[in-house]
């Protein structure tokens, strides 16, 4: 697996933003970071629902950023945290991981 989970969530509070329907992308450069390992970090809220539904966002995800690793040019220099909101279970996965991938495609 090419994720790192990230334990520094400073991210969140100082860093850029990019925001869709299904989440919002926190992200920030880091110094003395691997750069072969992608530092990402994925976050439900609980007032999306319960574990099983809040578990089905987060595997949604983790699949859509393995995908996207491949066949998209992310930047490994910095760190990513994507939180989920509720609209991620009503939609479709093709959507949901299309508009991810211009979401990613636009950060540099």
């Amino acid at each position: 697996m090419l994720f790192q989970k990230t334990k520094n969530l400073k991210i969140y509070l100082n860093k850029k933003k990019i925001t869709n329907k299904y989440v919002s992308i926190f992200f920030g450069k880091l110094i003395n970071k691997d750069k072969k390992r992608l530092n990402i970090s994925f976050v439900t809220k609980k007032k999306i629902g319960n574990a099983v539904k809040r578990n089905k966002i987060k595997r949604r995800l983790r699949n859509i950023m393995n995908e996207a690793v491949k066949k998209i040019e992310i930047n490994f220099d910095y760190s990513f945290l994507v939180i989920a909101k509720s609209s991620m279970l009503n939609n479709e996965y093709k959507i949901i991981k299309e508009t991810l991938f211009q979401d990613f495609a636009k950060i540099k």
